[in-house]
């Protein structure tokens, strides 16, 4: 089993959301502020006189547990959402999952998914 990690631009999150949901168990979705290589906002200053840029973008954590066959498939669909081109799209990570366990139901593993 893999974790797909994805922050994304959190003005993509339904998006994302909408193309997963049937296609993985279920996910989580945090948002937050970020500060990755690309551009920051610009935002007006309290005035309105002068513009700043802003210190963080608005982020988006899309988390969900996948079998292993099923990642380059969720990670297409997290892709193809959120490009805009533009190097704040944001990115996706990968990593192993041991153990699963889904509290309510006792399931274990693949069947707790």
């Amino acid at each position: 089993m893999k974790k797909i990690e994805a922050t994304i631009q959190a003005n993509k999150i339904n998006l994302i959301s909408d193309a997963i949901t049937g296609v993985v168990g279920g996910f989580t979705v945090m948002e937050g502020n970020g500060r990755g290589s690309g551009k920051r906002q610009k935002i007006r200053s309290e005035r309105g006189t002068k513009t700043i840029r802003a210190e963080y973008n608005k982020v988006a954590i899309i988390s969900t547990i996948v079998e292993d066959s099923m990642v380059e498939k969720v990670c297409k669909i997290i892709e193809n959402e959120a490009y805009t081109g533009e190097n704040t799209d944001g990115i996706i990570s990968i990593s192993n999952v041991d153990y699963v366990l889904n509290i309510g139901t006792k399931k274990k593993d693949s069947e707790a998914l």
